[in-house]
C-alpha cells in the first residue's frame, strides 16, 4: 500500500468508519535513523487517526529498528508494525520485507530486540512463506515467542507476489497453533467475502480492496455486527465529493500540486464501471490542478445523470 495510505486517505477512512485500524505507508527504519525528512513526513498523522494508528517499518538491522522505535514512540502513535510481507523485488532484493522469511530464527530475534526496546505493541505483517507455506506454523510460533502482539498473514507466498488466489487455509491453521490474535489478508474486496473469510480469526486486513471501495470498512463492521442490510455504496455525486474532500485534505497536508499527483493513482483504480469511464480516467490520471479535476467531475456527473 506504499503511496496510498498517506495521512489524508487514512483520515478519510477513519471518518467513514471510526473502528478501522490504520497503518502508515511502508517506511524504512534505516531512513528514520538517518533523519530522512521525506520518511518522517510519511508517518505524520492527525489526532483523528489515533485509536488505532500504527507505523509500518521495514529493515533488517537491529540498531536501526531500535532507534526507529524511539522516534516512533515520540510521535505518540498506537503501535509499531513490522513488514515481513512486502514482495517488491526492490525491497526483497535489499534483504528487507518478506526476504526475512528465509531466516525465521534471525527474524524472530530482530522482533524480540524491538519488543524489548519499546513500550509500544509490536505487530507483524507477513506472508505464507517465501517459496511455500511448509514452515508457516513454526515461523508464527517463533514470532509469538519473540513478543509479537498480533500477526497478520497474507494468503500468498513471496514467490506468488499478487498472482493467483489468496489461500486462507494455512492462516486458519496458524490460529489453531498460537495464542496471539491472527488476522487474515488477501483478496477481501467485499463485506460478504470478509464475513466468509473471518471464521475463527481475530480480524481481516484490507488493502487493495479499499482502492475501489473506501466504504468497505463500514460495510465490514456492519456485516460483523450481523446486519443484513448494509450501507450501500454512495451515489456518484457523493463518491466525487469524497475525492473533493481528499483533495482538500491533501492540499492542506502539503500543497495542491502534491495533492493532484497523489490522487491520480486513486483515480486509476476508482474510475470504472460507468459509461465513458475509460476516457474520464485517462484525463484524471493526468490532472494537474484542482480546477481541472472539478471540471472532469462535472462532466462525469452530467454523463451518469443522462
Amino acid at each position: 500500500m506504499a503511496g496510498y495510505t498517506e495521512s489524508p486517505f487514512r483520515r478519510l477512512i477513519k471518518e467513514l468508519e471510526p473502528s478501522t485500524v490504520l497503518v502508515s505507508e511502508l517506511v524504512s527504519a534505516e531512513a528514520m535513523r538517518r533523519g530522512s525528512e521525506k520518511t518522517m513526513r510519511m508517518i505524520e498523522y492527525v489526532p483523528e487517526e489515533l485509536n488505532f494508528y500504527g507505523v509500518q517499518i521495514f529493515g533488517n538491522d537491529k540498531t536501526a529498528f531500535v532507534e526507529a522505535a524511539k522516534i516512533i514512540e515520540d510521535q505518540g502513535v498506537d503501535f509499531i508494525d513490522i513488514n515481513l510481507g512486502c514482495p517488491s523485488p526492490k525491497v526483497v532484493g535489499s534483504g528487507h520485507g518478506s526476504a526475512l522469511l528465509k531466516d525465521p530464527d534471525s527474524t524472530a530475534d530482530l522482533i524480540h530486540t524491538l519488543v524489548k526496546s519499546t513500550s509500544l505493541p509490536v505487530t507483524v505483517k507477513t506472508r505464507l512463506g517465501f517459496y511455500d507455506d511448509k514452515d508457516l506454523i513454526d515461523t508464527a510460533k517463533k514470532f509469538e515467542a519473540a513478543g509479537a502482539t498480533w500477526i497478520a498473514i497474507h494468503g500468498r507466498t513471496t514467490k506468488q507476489r499478487f498472482t493467483g488466489v489468496a489461500n486462507w487455509d494455512p492462516i486458519y491453521e496458524v490460529k489453531k497453533n498460537v495464542s496471539i490474535p491472527v488476522i487474515g489478508n488477501g483478496d477481501v474486496t467485499s463485506a460478504a467475502i470478509a464475513r466468509n473469510r473471518l471464521q475463527d480469526l481475530d480480524g481481516v486486513m484490507i488493502g487493495r480492496g479499499s482502492w475501489r471501495n473506501p466504504w468497505i470498512f463500514r460495510q465490514c463492521r456492519e456485516v460483523f455486527e450481523g446486519k443484513t442490510e448494509l450501507t450501500p455504496k454512495p451515489t456518484m455525486a457523493d463518491q466525487l465529493d469524497f475525492f473533493r474532500k481528499h483533495a482538500d485534505l491533501a492540499t492542506e497536508f502539503k500543497n495542491e500540486k502534491w495533492a493532484m499527483i497523489e490522487l491520480r493513482k486513486h483515480f486509476a483504480h476508482f474510475m470504472r464501471g460507468f459509461r465513458g469511464a475509460a476516457q474520464y480516467r485517462d484525463r484524471l490520471i493526468r490532472v494537474e490542478s484542482r480546477a481541472e479535476m472539478d471540471q472532469v467531475f462535472q462532466e462525469i456527473l452530467a454523463e451518469v445523470q443522462k
